[in-house]
This record gives C-alpha cells, sequence and structure tokens, in this order.
C-alpha cells in the first residue's frame, strides 16, 4: 500500500500565492484529501494542524478481509460539480494538473493503488467523509465527483466507484481505490494492480460501452497479450533523437528496450518504450534510475 499523498492537495492548493506553512481554504477550489472539519466515527480533521500531525493514526492500515459482496455499487446519476476540488489548474509535489471539463470519453490503463483505514472519516477532497467501506476513489483529473468502471486487468474483476478525492500523487499511479473497491477486483492483499478506468457518462449512458472482458487468471505473465507494464521514455517526431535517447537506455542496461514507428494525425512517431517489467516494483525502481540517467521521467503504459 502507498503512503497516501491526497492531504497536499490542501497544502499546496490552499497556500497557492503565499508562503507560510499551514492551509487556509482557497476560493472556490478548496481540496483536502481524505481528510476538514468534522469526519465520521468521532474523527475530527484539523486542516489547521500540520500533516504530519494531522491523523489519528502514524501509518495506514487496512481491517482483515470483508464480504464485499454485500456493499452495493454506487449508482452512476447526473451530479453538480463539487464546490471543493474541482480548481483548475492545481500544483501538487511541482507537477500541475488541470482536471477534465467532463468525464466523458475517458479511458485509460495504468496502476491502481488503495487506502485504509488511517483515512476512514477524514474528508475527501470534496468535503466528503471517506468511506473505506463504501466502492469510492481518487483521481488526479476527473471532475468531483464522476463515476468509473475499473477493471483489474489481470483477473478481469470490475467494479463501479464514485470519485470524490484527489490522487494519488505518486508518479506511477493511475487512481487510488477505497479499501472496499481494493477487495473487490483482488487489489487488495497486494497493494496494487493494473487496471483499466472507464468513465461512466450518467448524462449520456449510450456512450458507455461494457467492461473489457478478460480470461480470469489469478496473474497474467510478463509479455502476455494484455495486462503487461510499459515504461515509455518518450514518442520522437525527430527519430534520430528517439535512437540516441534508446541507445542510451540499452548501455544502462535496465531492461529491455523497445523501439516503434507510430503515426499520429499523419505524422511518423517513433515512441521509445522500456519492458515488459515484471511487476509494478519493478517499474517503479526502473522509472528512479531512468531519471537518473537524466531523461525525463516515463509514462506507465499498460497494453
Amino acid at each position: 500500500m502507498n503512503w497516501r499523498a491526497g492531504v497536499l492537495v490542501i497544502l499546496t492548493l490552499a497556500l497557492a500565492g503565499c508562503g507560510g506553512s499551514r492551509p487556509r481554504p482557497s476560493h472556490g477550489g478548496k481540496a483536502v484529501g481524505p481528510h476538514a472539519e468534522g469526519g465520521q466515527g468521532g474523527v475530527r480533521d484539523d486542516i489547521s494542524r500540520p500533516q504530519s500531525s494531522r491523523y489519528r493514526d502514524s501509518s495506514d492500515s487496512v481491517p482483515p478481509p470483508i464480504d464485499v459482496s454485500t456493499i452495493p455499487e454506487p449508482v452512476p446519476k447526473v451530479e453538480p460539480r463539487s464546490l471543493y476540488g474541482n480548481k483548475s489548474p492545481y500544483t501538487v509535489l511541482g507537477k500541475t494538473y488541470r482536471v477534465l471539463p467532463s468525464a466523458r470519453g475517458y479511458d485509460e490503463r495504468g496502476i491502481a493503488s488503495f487506502y485504509g483505514a488511517k483515512f476512514h472519516g477524514y474528508k475527501t477532497s470534496s468535503l466528503e467523509n471517506y468511506d473505506m467501506y463504501a466502492f469510492s476513489a481518487a483521481h488526479k483529473t476527473l471532475p468531483l465527483p464522476s463515476y468509473a468502471r475499473v477493471t483489474n486487468l489481470q483477473n478481469g474483476k470490475s467494479v463501479i466507484v464514485r470519485i470524490n478525492d484527489r490522487g494519488p500523487f505518486h508518479e506511477n499511479r493511475l487512481i487510488d481505490l477505497s479499501y472496499a473497491a481494493a477487495v473487490k477486483i483482488g487489489v487488495w492483499p497486494k497493494g496494487t494492480g493494473l487496471v483499466e478506468v472507464r468513465a461512466i457518462d450518467p448524462a449520456h449512458p449510450d456512450d458507455d460501452a461494457a467492461p473489457v472482458e478478460l480470461t480470469s487468471q489469478p496473474a497474467v505473465p510478463p509479455g502476455s497479450a494484455h495486462a503487461a507494464i510499459w515504461l515509455q521514455v518518450g514518442a520522437f517526431a525527430d527519430l534520430a533523437n528517439a535512437d540516441r535517447v534508446a541507445t542510451r537506455l540499452r548501455s544502462a542496461r535496465l531492461a529491455p528496450v523497445q523501439v516503434t514507428d507510430v503515426e499520429v494525425d499523419g505524422r511518423d512517431i517513433r515512441r521509445v518504450r522500456v519492458g515488459p517489467l515484471d511487476d509494478v516494483d519493478q517499474a517503479d525502481r526502473v522509472t528512479d534510475q531512468i531519471e537518473r540517467l537524466g531523461l525525463p521521467r516515463p509514462r506507465v503504459a499498460v497494453d
């Protein structure tokens, strides 16, 4: 399980343009991540306190396995945008994100993580209580709230989640699932999983396709037809630049390097990827090694 970084949203957004160390609400775009006054179960989330002392527990944890078959999935419905958590653009850990104008058409594959008991009852970025026993999730750019079907590409299990939080801000993660959602699709107890996130737009239900159909297997071998992890270091219009980057990566002997030519909008592009990689841990490790070479931080791609 990853350190939950969603709280950094309020610290960053609320302090934008000022130099203090304590958060203040930002006009029309306050974001906390899990997590302001009055949670559930007696939780009091004092956002004036430093991040290090804000939570009741010092580290995240999860209870024993739960029976998720009795938990209803959220039913997508048209909702107004939250007054909080939708500020755009916003910056966390030096990186700027822009909230999408709509969830319509969003479909991406990547790595999912989850968050648990430490944040239970604290406020999400939309100022709703985080409930680890509900099917919800955090996403960096989808509007709050919105809905998505998350499918585990390694076993075919899926769940509909309501996105009401910002994060995860670990560079290689696409979505942070609630504990219940992670159990539902088998991301728990491993901590991470390869997923497809396909947004559901209740205003245009005819646009929503069925979830991906996969053969149910406990694991997918690296390099197989689906659920292989790659790190895309770049896509270059200058083919010579692509070859120089590929040569440098091969010299470092981090992992296999793949160079492919694709056509995008009528232009020839040379794509440089590293992989396939064995698992998420290797992807994180190789990502750091590529950065230490002075190359751009790669983007995770799941095929």
